[in-house]
C-alpha cells in the first residue's frame, strides 16, 4: 500500500467480523485512541511499528506527504521528539494540556496485504482547555502490519474535516 487512497486490490468492504486481522487492528485503533486520550504517550508510541508515520494533511486529498505541506508528517524521531515536548512540561503545549475524549467508529477494510490491513474510520474528538470546548471531526486511515509482537501501526493519516482551516490542535496528538 503505497499511499492512503482506497486500495485497488481489495475493494472497500464493510469490517467483516469473521477476520480476526481486521479485528485485531480495530482493537489496536481503540487502544490508541484510549492512550491518546489518557495521555499515556509513551505506551502510544509503543503500538508503532519500526519507521511507522503519523501524518496529518492540510490538503485532504493528497496521497504524497512527503510532497507536499502537512500540519504533521512524523516519523519515529519526529513522533518521539512530539512526546517530548508533550511531556517534558516545558512547552506551551505541554502546559494545561487539554484533557480529550475521542470516539472512533465507521470501520471499513480498505486494503488486505499478506503481513497489512488497511482501515479507515471516522473520529469525533472532544476537547476542554482553559474553559473551552472544542470539537474535531476526522476521517482516519490506519496501515495496520503484524510483526512478531503483534500488530502494529506503520501510517496514520488523519484528514481533519476542517484542515485548510485555523487548527489549534498542538496540546494533545490527533
Amino acid at each position: 500500500m503505497a499511499s492512503d487512497a482506497p486500495s485497488t486490490a481489495a475493494p472497500a468492504t464493510a469490517l467483516p467480523f469473521g477476520d480476526p486481522r481486521a479485528l485485531a487492528a480495530v482493537s489496536l485503533i481503540w487502544r490508541e485512541a484510549h492512550l491518546l486520550d489518557a495521555r499515556r504517550y509513551e505506551d502510544w508510541d509503543g503500538l508503532w511499528a519500526e519507521g511507522g508515520e503519523y501524518v496529518v494533511p492540510i490538503d485532504r486529498g493528497t496521497t504524497d506527504f512527503a510532497s507536499t505541506l502537512n500540519l504533521v508528517f512524523d516519523d519515529d524521531r519526529m513522533r518521539r521528539m512530539r512526546i517530548e515536548r508533550l511531556t517534558g512540561g516545558f512547552s506551551i503545549s505541554a502546559a494545561a494540556a487539554a484533557r480529550t475524549v475521542r470516539t472512533v467508529s465507521r470501520f471499513v477494510v480498505t486494503g488486505r496485504e499478506p503481513d497489512a490491513i488497511e482501515i479507515c474510520s471516522a473520529q469525533v474528538l472532544v476537547g476542554y482547555k482553559r474553559e473551552e470546548t472544542f470539537v474535531l471531526a476526522a476521517d482516519l486511515t490506519h496501515r495496520i502490519v503484524w510483526d512478531a509482537d503483534g500488530p502494529r501501526i506503520s501510517r496514520k493519516v488523519v484528514r481533519l474535516v476542517n484542515s485548510d482551516d485555523t487548527v489549534t490542535a498542538s496540546g494533545f496528538l490527533l
